[in-house]
């Protein structure tokens, strides 16, 4: 199976370190939630996978081979897609346009639409007349369109009401049972367990969990230690 394993990555900016020595894995086809309190370092450790920033220790691998030397376009190229916070679509253009920035000919943007029903009726509609949901929705059915491997998510609900939150959730396991191995972070923690095999939660910048989400899920005394960092 497929793999995007981080191995002890210590990310620094600064003064000194803001997550130290996380070690994870992201297997295709799976969710695994990175979840813990505001501050805790998620956003680096996300960046320090795509190439945004590098880390300052350990190893980011592929399927057993290093990216340490791929450029954040090498990453991108080669199936390692973020999803940064923030609705990053281009308002004046339409869904159609947006998605045709990637989607390589008219079959990659069908297969897109296939997954988002939601969108084709708004198609040439400018994006930027979309609602903040409708606007995610176009942000993944644009990562999608890309064909990623792996697929880095960073706070989408940021701005959204949860009840919002849900109508994505459904496609964020839709993308995953088409072999993408996504890594969840999310303020709205027990929606982002709900759907995730695997989780861990870092708190003071350092690994306070790792296992199965379902553990989290069962036992809330057990996730609120880990937030706390106990």
């Amino acid at each position: 199976m497929s793999a995007l394993v981080i191995d002890n990555v210590t990310v620094s900016r600064g003064a000194g370190p803001v997550i130290s020595g996380v070690s994870l894995e992201v297997r295709a086809g799976e969710i695994t939630a990175l979840v813990g309190p505001n501050g805790a370092g998620k956003t680096s450790l996300l960046e320090s996978i795509s190439g945004v920033v590098h880390p300052s220790d350990g190893t980011i691998s592929v399927d057993g081979e290093s990216i340490a030397k791929w450029s954040r376009v090498q990453r991108a190229r080669r199936g390692i897609v973020h999803i940064e916070q923030g609705r990053a679509v281009f308002p004046s253009l339409t869904v159609r346009e947006n998605l045709e920035l990637v989607a390589r000919g008219p079959a990659a943007l069908g297969a897109a639409l296939d997954s988002f029903p939601e969108l084709e009726k708004r198609i040439d509609t400018p994006t930027g007349l979309l609602s903040g949901g409708e606007q995610q929705m176009v942000v993944l059915a644009r990562a999608f369109a890309a064909k990623p491997r792996f697929l880095l998510i960073d706070e989408m609900s940021l701005g959204l009401a949860p009840v919002v939150f849900l109508r994505i959730l459904p496609v964020i396991e839709q993308i995953a049972t088409e072999g993408v191995g996504v890594l969840l972070v999310e303020q709205f923690t027990h929606l982002a367990l709900g759907i995730s095999q695997s989780a861990v939660v870092v708190s003071g910048g350092r690994v306070a969990f790792s296992g199965a989400a379902s553990e989290l899920v069962a036992d809330p005394a057990l996730l609120q230690r880990a937030y706390l960092g106990e």
